[in-house]
């Protein structure tokens, strides 16, 4: 995670900063993007979730790509009021934030556990009896008639009653939500200098926006890059067409499971095993360090052996047993460590700065580091104070957000170094983390409540916002462009995506009914710990310090040896759900990738790039295309993530 392998930091040359001319922003772009905030909001509500279960976005390459469109058509028209590059960028990232915030692993998930404790309540599971008292009133709708829309639709959010039911918790959520995003950003500030400019990380997912809108490179005239282009899109094209016309065959697009081929035991412990090749996620596998690549597949087949093995000694009778969930949490836990060791010395002129005060060593920054500082500690402050109001108490609620932002700083380091497509984490943040280590005994019935509602940003980290606010500033240092322009646009998104988010899930679910099956997993899991405390889970933390020791050790590894190609990144993102579905792509990319390096070497692998880069956009233009189709005619339609 320190260095940079060979033929890695390829993706592009970074050309000098004295040879660029400057991008001057303006605010129209903030203007845009605040504009464009509400139509992306409804798309993915209205279907398009699973759109933020992968690294980068495809509504928002599809808007930026339309865009574009427009953006060339004011060239020839209006020269002075085309976007340039850094204007183009703003709206992208605005987009990406917003989306995080709207998508399935934020939004998707919080309507359902406001929704599900009160509409799933029954004699039989005595929700009411049980935890119904410790949800304060002011955080959701307790009211079934009001509820019932949104649950069964075919009913309108429009009606007064409801609109005023809903403004309480739309209005506190929303703050809580800017709150714990706007804590994001202050740590991206702090971090920002060495982990942009400084160090020579590659950061692969902002490749495709950032040669999109680069009018002085070629890439929109690349042949290689309409090429890929074009495979993509036609494949989406015939399976789009083949889901609305059976008759017409279709291509690829499925998951082949490997777990009927092993039957007998230790074999079959193997588990779920899917094999699938997604063309945009090989485009995505192929820009990703070499290492990494390899290490993503190779930890995968690593953990169905840890299984296979269990099951081999006896050990699967254990709960848990071998406890990968948390062997991941001490994975990204480890990361975390690495990422702080590696920005030690920065930190502490951070803190200096901040201290002594003065504008010499922030002149460039989106904000002095002694106001992110200030708001890092207001962000605090104002989580352990809701926390509080809900009857959490102050030590867990103040460990609870520690872990939550380790890992989330974690999840950012290993985005810009190494752009992983996915990271997961699926149940296995700090409610889980805590209640392991500490047993429910320790924890009050009003925490572990609150740890069912947390639920709806910790129930995996997929389309977390943190690494696109920091890969927003990187796009800002190579189109050099204003990081303070940037920095308002983030705010705004911030601030405005919660209450347009709860408009747009209100208004699709009380049409079409929500989603709200998400509120059985927490709330049967808290049901199960007021019935049955729980004591201490020490095989669970076992696990958990093991797989932190394991990054680490990985980490030194790599430090010591230049052939060491088992990455730590690797280790820790290898046993998430969506690692099921990518293995395959991400094996097909890595063996393209060294195959391309052995035979043609570097000058052939950079030639084979925009490919690659066209492969994603050309599926992520026609997939978005059916997507707007659905959401617009409210019909089913193909869906070409997964």
């Amino acid at each position: 995670m320190l260095r940079d392998t060979k033929h890695d930091n390829l993706i592009h040359p970074q050309p000098s900063h004295d040879s660029q001319p400057a991008n001057r922003t303006r605010w129209r772009a903030v203007i845009i993007g605040t504009l464009l905030l509400p139509a992306n909001a409804y798309w993915i509500a209205s279907g398009e979730a699973t759109s933020t279960t992968v690294s980068l976005f495809f509504n928002t390459v599809f808007i930026l790509f339309v865009l574009l469109l427009l953006n060339l058509l004011f060239k020839q028209i209006a020269p002075h009021a085309a976007l340039n590059q850094g204007e183009l960028l703003i709206v992208y990232v605005m987009l990406s934030i917003s989306s995080g915030i709207a998508g399935l692993d934020m939004m998707r998930v919080l309507m359902a556990v406001l929704v599900g404790p009160f509409w799933y309540a029954r004699p039989e599971n005595e929700w009411a009896e049980l935890f119904w008292r410790f949800i304060p009133s002011w955080l959701a709708v307790q009211d079934k008639e009001i509820l019932k829309g949104f649950a069964e639709g075919e009913s309108s959010f429009y009606a007064p009653q409801i609109m005023q039911a809903w403004i309480i918790p739309t209005l506190i959520w929303s703050g809580f939500i800017s709150l714990l995003v706007f804590g994001m950003l202050c740590i991206n500030v702090l971090v920002r200098r060495p982990w942009t400019e400084a160090e020579k990380l590659s950061y692969p997912i902002i490749q495709l926006p950032l040669q999109m809108t680069d009018g002085r490179s070629a890439f929109l005239s690349n042949r290689m890059m309409w090429i890929g282009f074009a495979l993509g899109a036609g494949l989406d094209i015939l399976n789009g067409l083949h889901f609305l016309y059976p008759i017409i065959p279709g291509l690829g697009g499925r998951l082949y499971d490997l777990r009927p081929f092993f039957t007998n035991k230790p074999w079959n412990a193997i588990g779920w095993t899917p094999v699938a090749i997604f063309p945009y996620a090989v485009g995505l596998g192929f820009l990703i360090p070499l290492d990494l690549s390899f290490a993503c597949w190779f930890f995968y087949l690593f953990w169905k052996g840890e299984r296979i093995l269990a099951s081999a000694l006896g050990l699967h009778s254990i709960p848990e047993f071998p406890y990968i969930e948390q062997q991941t949490t001490g994975a990204y836990l480890g990361l975390f460590l690495i990422a702080l060791w590696m920005t030690r010395h920065h930190l502490k002129r951070v803190i200096f700065a901040a201290v002594r005060g003065g504008h010499g060593e922030t002149a460039d920054e989106p904000m002095s580091y002694r106001a992110a500082l200030i708001g890092l500690i207001f962000v605090f402050g104002g989580l352990l104070f809701f926390c509080h109001r809900v009857g959490m108490a102050l030590w867990s609620s103040f460990l609870f957000f520690f872990i939550y932002y380790a890992l989330s700083t974690a999840i950012t380091r290993m985005r810009a170094e190494l752009g992983s497509p996915v990271h997961d984490l699926h149940f296995s943040g700090p409610d889980t983390t805590l209640v392991k280590a500490l047993g429910t005994r320790a924890l009050s019935p009003n925490e572990l409540t609150m740890y069912g509602l947390f639920h709806f940003f910790n129930r995996a980290y997929r389309g977390h916002v943190m690494p696109h606010q920091l890969e927003g500033f990187k796009l800002m240092e190579r189109a050099r462009a204003s990081h303070r322009r940037l920095l308002w646009g983030m705010i705004v998104a911030i601030a405005l995506t919660g209450p347009v988010a709860f408009w747009a899930y209100l208004s699709d679910g009380y049409q079409y009914s929500g989603a709200i099956g998400y509120a059985w997993r927490p709330f049967n899991k808290l049901q199960s710990w007021l019935y049955h405390p729980l004591s201490p889970d020490y095989g669970a933390m076992g696990g958990l310090i093991f797989g932190m020791v394991t990054t680490l050790f990985l980490m030194v590894m790599r430090m010591r040896f230049i052939w060491w190609v088992f990455h730590p990144a690797g280790f820790a993102v290898s046993s998430s759900w969506s690692m099921n579905v990518f293995w395959g792509s991400i094996f097909v990319s890595w063996l393209l990738k060294l195959i391309l390096l052995k035979l043609g070497g570097v000058k052939t692998h950079q030639k084979a790039i925009p490919l690659f880069l066209g492969l994603i956009l050309g599926e992520f233009v026609i997939g978005g295309f059916w997507s707007l189709r659905g959401a617009i005619w409210n019909i089913p339609t193909y869906r070409f993530l997964f």
